[in-house]
């Protein structure tokens, strides 16, 4: 090669970031069970994904099936015929997350196998290509588990925008910030009466392991609907990545909560308020935000969870 370096060496790294201190060590939590996701996986530095999935495999063990459809965690989880998760895995099409798994339980239901079958999808999969599939096996009933990894956008293509893409937020085909809210995921599951919908984070692990816990034992359809930051897509150092999962919490964006059979709802975390700019301050896609934006924005939140507040209200009074 022209600078005498061969195709195998690594350039020299810049002396900013060989340098730059290194972060705290984050709090630690280690789930039960044995690890089941394998070093080697393919997921960029930060990405939230693989620390949802090494999680719910230790509780889930190996008895376990995913449906994968079209998405980053199919090339996280490694090029056929490698696999980095340490079980059965079924890649489908983009759409099909919901029916494949339904598909896969009926199988192995005909043939006395009692195995825990899982569409786990990301939000585009999820919010916008996979919801007549979804809703679907949830009408039904479908005895599997959902879990959609959330990165607020359709990653694995280029950072395009998805239904679960937060209002004002920069992609690659909303330069401006997207037009349009993020959908209520919560509130369209619980129109369908499932036995167990929960929101979850990363950066609140054990509020987080008992949601995929109790997702696990339930029988019926129930979801998962785990916050997953992209630092690519989202524009943060990759070291951020936890803290942005806990500030999402903190600030009322992302609040953690869960719902029985849809219709009863209770918050499982409740932190004290921060204001929304110190979590959108991390993240470069929100970077070209007015404070004008930032307090419509900061609105938006905020009539959010005065919904929720009804919702959980209406429970207790129930």
């Amino acid at each position: 090669m022209a600078d005498g370096l061969r195709a195998n060496d690594a350039p020299p790294p810049d002396r900013a970031v060989r340098d730059r201190p290194r972060p705290a060590a984050e709090p630690r939590y280690d789930a039960p069970g044995v690890d089941l996701l394998q070093p080697g996986h393919l997921a960029c530095p930060g990405c939230a994904a693989p620390i949802l999935m090494r999680t719910f495999l230790r509780l889930a063990g190996p008895r376990t099936v995913l449906c994968i459809p079209a998405s980053c965690y199919a090339v996280i989880d490694g090029p056929f015929p490698y696999s980095s998760s340490g079980v059965n895995v079924v890649h489908c099409a983009f759409e099909t997350a919901a029916v494949t798994a339904a598909g896969v339980k009926a199988g192995l239901r005909a043939r006395g196998e009692d195995v825990l079958v899982v569409a786990w999808a990301g939000d585009g999969g999820t919010f916008d290509i996979g919801l007549q599939a979804m809703s679907a096996a949830a009408e039904r009933n479908e005895d599997i588990l959902y879990v959609c990894y959330d990165n607020e956008a359709y990653m694995n293509t280029g950072i395009q925008r998805s239904g679960a893409t937060p209002a004002l937020a920069w992609t690659s085909n909303t330069a401006g910030g997207k037009i349009g809210r993020k959908k209520d995921l919560g509130g369209i599951m619980a129109a369908h009466r499932i036995p167990y919908f929960a929101t979850a984070s990363p950066g609140f692990p054990e509020d987080m392991a008992a949601k995929m816990e109790r997702a696990i034992r339930t029988r019926g359809f129930r979801m998962v609907h785990a916050l997953s930051p992209c630092p690519p897509g989202w524009r943060m150092d990759e070291r951020s990545t936890l803290a942005a999962a806990r500030l999402a919490v903190e600030t009322g964006v992302f609040p953690l909560y869960e719902v029985e059979d849809g219709t009863a709802w209770r918050e499982t975390v409740r932190p004290s308020r921060r204001p929304v700019s110190e979590y959108l301050a991390l993240q470069g896609r929100f970077g070209a935000l007015g404070e004008g934006a930032i307090a419509a924005i900061q609105a938006g939140v905020d009539a959010d969870a005065a919904l929720l507040a009804q919702r959980f209200r209406g429970t207790v009074e129930g």
